[in-house]
């Protein structure tokens, strides 16, 4: 992850500051930065997003492709993710800087969605044990500012959210499968996302904590709480991260966070 150098007397200008529930930028503890939102950008992808916070910028776009279901799912479709961190992003992100937090982001939206109440993957099974829609999510990282995983999971929910499948009629004759596909732009079967899972990060900065901190807060950050939580408030993943400690008492704060934030 980007990090930026802090001199002592910064961090605990910062410390003191989240201490007084007055950050570095004016935000209270638990404010986030303005996000802006845009959808359907990209002509050859399925769906696509695109989301800034800040100086943080992440790019999503979904291509639906025909496949098999896998043997231990034979009745439902596929989700997979790629994320790919750009060199354009911080110095830090050349040659293969980009791919520990790369695999991190992956890991966690693929645990975060690994929930058969938050995402309907049977709605994207044509034929169980023989053809499915694959739906193969790509998370760019164009810019780092602070808050990566909270804002990939926002762009892949986006993204989901304005996928378009072209519609398939299955139809038998002797025997054999035929399979045909809608080219009508408007005759298409929309992803159900209302229940899909969004990322909620809490850090740890001294005795408090904060929502969607900025790089020089997450210098600050010696643990963080990072979740999947749906809007019923369902708990689809949860990663603990940092060298510092989370007493019973902190975990409890911060989870009422969670709450308060979805």
């Amino acid at each position: 992850m980007a990090e930026v150098d802090l001199s002592d007397a910064e961090k605990i200008f910062i410390k003191h500051g989240v201490q007084d529930n007055c950050r570095e930028d004016g935000r209270g503890c638990e404010d986030y930065r303005h996000i802006e939102l845009e959808t359907g950008l990209l002509s050859n992808t399925t769906g696509s997003a695109r989301v800034r916070l800040a100086n943080t910028d992440i790019l999503a776009g979904v291509k639906a492709e025909l496949g098999t279901p896998s043997p231990d799912k034979p009745n439902k479709g596929r989700l997979e993710f790629f994320v790919d961190c750009s060199a354009n992003a911080t110095p830090v992100f050349e040659g293969r800087g980009g791919e520990e937090l790369a695999a991190e982001i992956g890991n966690i939206l693929t645990r975060t969605y690994d929930c058969p109440s938050c995402f309907d993957l049977e709605a994207l099974c044509i034929i169980p044990e023989e053809q499915c829609w694959i739906l193969y999510v790509d998370v760019l990282l164009l810019e780092c500012g602070g808050n990566l995983f909270d804002v990939a999971s926002i762009a892949v929910k986006a993204a989901l959210y304005n996928t378009k499948i072209p519609k398939v009629t299955v139809s038998r004759d002797e025997g054999l499968v035929e399979l045909e596909i809608s080219d009508d732009p408007y005759d298409v079967q929309r992803v159900e996302v209302q229940s899909a899972p969004c990322i909620v990060t809490v850090c740890k900065i001294g005795h408090s904590h904060v929502v969607d901190a900025s790089l020089k807060e997450e210098a600050c950050c010696l643990a963080r709480l990072t979740m999947g939580v749906t809007e019923r408030r369902t708990v689809t993943g949860v990663r603990k991260e940092g060298s510092g400690s989370l007493d019973p008492a902190s975990l409890e704060d911060m989870m009422q966070t969670y709450q308060i934030e979805n």
